[in-house]
């Protein structure tokens, strides 16, 4: 299986460097010296990484072959692709890589269907399940622990705890609740315990 793991950008110095934009949680091990990746642009590669380090928060990488600053300027905006096994797992027990969760069934702690994860957007804050819902529309649901409850691979189902509007069918359970309640407000009903 072949998984994105980063995107050159731009030329850094005069020797073949190039700034990159890591998209793997495992840059230590899928941009390690001696790597070999595939690219995209196919033609570009594949390209094998002899040194790596970090230059005021950014990995900077020079590849085999690349030595001025014309050849590393030729690759900007390829993509560098990784070979991984379809079995393996990351090391930390509730991780997982972006193959994993793709097509997963989501649904409610309750059991309500909400729809298949289409795809996972790497955000800065945080990642997002992006899931196709049966109607066609799509909801973003954050992949946080408070949220995400359980994901579980043999079932092929990530199982959700969503705060009221999140899902669309909770918010409209939630407005309907506020409306009774102000309804009964107005009409005069009051709760046995508010008197004193």
């Amino acid at each position: 299986m072949q998984l994105v793991v980063a995107r050159i950008g731009r030329a850094h110095g005069i020797k073949g460097e190039v700034t990159v934009e890591v998209r793997t949680d495992e840059p230590e091990l899928r941009l390690a010296p001696g790597a070999v990746l595939l690219t995209d642009p196919a033609p570009t590669g594949p390209l094998t990484i002899e040194s790596g380090r970090v230059h005021s928060g950014r990995l900077l990488l020079r590849f085999e072959g690349v030595r001025d600053r014309n050849a590393a300027e030729a690759l900007r905006n390829t993509l560098l692709i990784a070979e991984v096994d379809p079995e393996e797992l990351p090391e930390e027990e509730d991780e997982y890589y972006d193959h994993q969760l793709m097509d997963l069934d989501v649904v409610t702690v309750d059991g309500v269907e909400v729809g298949r994860i289409t795809e996972i957007s790497h955000l800065p804050s945080q990642d997002l399940f992006i899931v196709e819902r049966p109607d066609g529309s799509e909801v973003m649901i954050p992949f946080v622990e408070e949220i995400v409850t359980e994901i579980d691979l043999r079932e092929q189902r990530a199982v959700v705890d969503p705060p009221p509007g999140l899902i669309d069918d909770r918010a409209e359970i939630a407005s309907a609740r506020d409306a009774v309640e102000d309804s009964a407000d107005s009409v005069g009903v009051t709760d046995p315990g508010d008197e004193a």
